[in-house]
């Protein structure tokens, strides 16, 4: 397994450390995934998130490349916008979701993928640039990234950094390069919580990495600064309804009955799978992902879980967890289109029993 610059830290701190995407990374700390949530929500947390890809896209032909390959409109960004996209196959099925961050306009791009997705991913883009005037380049093993998600996050950083980082300086989905702790690095906003926060990519070596996460935790230590770990992540971003690759969605899901019509820009022109999107977008989709509630007791909603509407088979659950912030179980799933309103009444399917749930609008916690 890979491991991280922060790992030597993370070990110290105490952290549980589990294999995923394949680092050995921290899933929670001592004081437990209900309590790193807690303080996400209210205080300031801190998570490594370098399994994280990060691709490089130079070239006259940059911006055809991630036109091609994405289905938002890349040719909207300017220099210190960040655009949150997917890429999709000819058949409508979605590779991955991603950010699209522009450096400079037609020839300069960051694309930021999923840590499990990196190999399919890199492969994926390499595929699609043949005959392209387009260098790529993987630059994952360089750049290291925290995320530092919560309410007191830029009152704690912008100690650390002459950049302007307030909101009408750095609004949401946009970035600076700049200096923050004496290293130079990426400043960005855009986040996995719900939550105010900051993404920090920089390049260095271990003592790099542990002189940023140091000052971080200098910063933010009379806010209450916590090191947190994939296992409260996932929490925060169900809570928020933010969707997670090989769960929610997949390559045998497309962007329209995920509900991510929003960012699937049939207009701009051709890319890969749009004509089968434009022919779903005309026909409606045969489902659709929704969120539901339920206040069943000893009942947590997990993925393949069946869903069950007037006593039939409907769907499937794909993601679900027990909300610390509404303390009811929560989840997402496939239900047929014409099922999909909130306040339809629906049955989750769990050790051999079924616990009544209710669609609602989402996100779960605004």
């Amino acid at each position: 397994m890979k491991t991280t610059r922060f790992h030597a830290i993370h070990k110290e701190c105490g952290a549980k450390m589990v294999s995923f995407a394949g680092y050995e990374m921290p899933i929670q700390y001592p004081k437990g995934i209900i309590a790193e949530h807690n303080v996400v929500r209210n205080n300031i947390g801190v998570f490594d998130v370098s399994h994280m890809g990060e691709f490089e896209v130079k070239g006259g032909d940059a911006l055809n490349f991630v036109q091609k390959i994405t289905v938002n409109d890349a040719s909207k960004l300017v220099p210190g916008q960040v655009q949150y996209s997917a890429m999709c196959m000819e058949h409508g099925g979605i590779v991955d979701d991603l950010l699209v961050y522009c450096i400079e306009p037609g020839v300069d791009y960051m694309l930021v993928v999923n840590g499990a997705n990196i190999e399919k991913d890199w492969n994926w883009c390499v595929k699609n640039s043949v005959g392209m005037d387009v260098k790529l380049k993987n630059t994952t093993d360089e750049i290291s990234l925290l995320a530092v998600q919560g309410p007191k996050s830029r009152e704690a950083l912008q100690k650390l950094t002459k950049e302007d980082i307030s909101e009408e300086a750095l609004p949401f989905y946009n970035y600076k390069f700049g200096e923050l702790a004496g290293v130079e690095m990426v400043i960005s906003r855009t986040g996995y919580t719900g939550e105010l926060g900051y993404e920090l990519y920089f390049r260095g070596d271990e003592a790099v990495a542990k002189k940023v996460w140091d000052a971080v935790f200098e910063a933010g230590d009379e806010f209450g600064i916590e090191p947190t770990g994939l296992g409260c992540r996932d929490t925060l971003r169900m809570e928020k309804a933010y969707m997670l690759y090989g769960n929610d969605i997949t390559e045998e899901t497309n962007p329209l009955e995920a509900g991510l019509g929003w960012i699937t820009k049939l207009p701009k022109g051709e890319f890969n799978g749009s004509d089968v999107l434009a022919k779903v977008k005309e026909e409606k989709p045969k489902r659709r992902l929704v969120g539901f509630i339920s206040d069943a007791e000893r009942f947590i909603p997990r993925s393949h879980y069946k869903i069950f509407i007037d006593g039939e088979e409907a769907g499937f659950v794909t993601s679900g967890n027990l909300s610390p912030t509404l303390g009811k179980p929560i989840g997402l799933g496939y239900v047929p289109w014409d099922k999909k309103d909130a306040g339809t009444k629906i049955e989750i399917e769990a050790r051999g029993k079924r616990f009544p749930a209710e669609i609602i609008k989402l996100p779960f916690v605004k």
